[in-house]
């Protein structure tokens, strides 16, 4: 069977530290290691974690080799990342942002991961991402937060 390809941002690995989202992003974390999802991470995610507290640093750290991908953020990402700049989705200060979204689109992710509700798990940005998307060739990109990820069949009348 084939992994859900789940591009992770930084504030996933952050809320493994957070009293309000520790239990959905841990959870997450624990059906990576079952082997239902692959973890997608960019330089941008590398880079974040490199300056984030050492608990959030260490949840990298743990998964295996075979439980995640990296993702280049090259030239097609950048451009990507630009044209939601100039589009207005986000700002020149969420820059960061643009290129996670822009790195996971490009990836073939088929969800993108994220406590950001400000400047990605956002109704009216993720059409606006997927508008930019659909008009430069890309599929569109599902945006959850792992709150909407961290449950499977556990309940089996459903």
């Amino acid at each position: 069977m084939r992994k859900i390809r789940v591009y992770v941002d930084t504030s996933v690995f952050g809320g493994t530290q957070d009293e309000e989202f520790a239990e959905p992003s841990r959870r997450f974390f624990e059906r990576v290691d079952q082997g239902e999802y692959l973890v997608l991470l960019s330089a941008t995610t590398y880079g974040e974690l490199e300056r984030a507290p050492e608990g959030v640093s260490r949840v990298l750290r743990r998964l295996s080799r075979q439980e995640f991908e990296e993702v280049p953020v090259d030239a097609e990402v950048r451009a990507l990342a630009d044209a939601y700049l100039e589009a207005g989705i986000v700002g020149r200060a969420s820059a960061d942002d643009a290129l996670h979204v822009a790195a996971a689109t490009v990836s073939g992710a088929d969800v993108i991961l994220s406590w950001n509700f400000r400047h990605i798990v956002n109704y009216d940005r993720i059409r606006k991402f997927n508008a930019v998307n659909l008009m430069r060739g890309y599929r569109t990109l599902d945006v959850r937060s792992p709150l909407e990820m961290g449950y499977g069949d556990e309940a089996k009348d459903v």
